[in-house]
């Protein structure tokens, strides 16, 4: 039997708009080797619906290297480890994963960190700068280095606000910052 697979590849580069952020891989995206692979997630759907690029894509690694390399998208985790769930991580691997992804934003630079839920942020902030506040969707007081901070609803289908008519709001608005961050 094959062993699991311990992680998604980041698909981060230098001036980058903006760079999605998830929990941590599930197994079955780090199995498929894409982003928001498994078909009862809502971020390809409502992605698409939002505009963010002028044409839909297939969910896939060729549609995640596109966005790499053509919109200037890419995808990180707060956490590497790939999980069954998100609530298998331990708070060490926050701590360790908080770090990792402070040291790369920091590095990369792009203009918006989109953390995809408000959990992942929460945990973020927590680890990565010991503070700990509610999260509201939306942009955040904080940046990380030079880069300024998005979140979303957690598009999971696991998520009861993963909906894609109460996520497609968001997308639209995270468009519109990028737009007039890249003005």
């Amino acid at each position: 039997m094959p062993s699991k697979p311990r992680s998604l590849p980041d698909r981060l580069a230098p001036g980058l708009d903006v760079v999605s952020i998830g929990i941590n891989p599930s197994v079955y995206t780090a199995i498929h080797g894409f982003n928001f692979a498994r078909p009862g997630n809502r971020f390809w759907p409502t992605f698409n619906a939002a505009g963010l690029v002028p044409e839909p894509l297939v969910p896939g690694r060729s549609a995640v290297m596109k966005l790499l390399r053509e919109y200037k998208i890419g995808f990180t985790d707060l956490v590497k480890r790939a999980t069954d769930r998100a609530d298998e991580l331990s708070d060490a691997d926050y701590r360790k994963g908080a770090a990792i992804l402070k040291r790369k934003l920091e590095r990369y630079r792009p203009k918006i960190a989109w953390f995809q839920g408000t959990s992942a942020y929460q945990k973020y902030l927590e680890f990565a700068e010991g503070v700990k506040r509610k999260i509201a969707p939306g942009l955040q007081p904080e940046r990380i280095g030079d880069t300024v901070v998005f979140v979303t609803p957690n598009p999971s289908g696991a998520n009861p606000a993963a909906n894609p008519k109460l996520l497609l709001p968001w997308y639209r608005e995270l468009a519109r910052l990028r737009d007039r961050l890249s003005a």
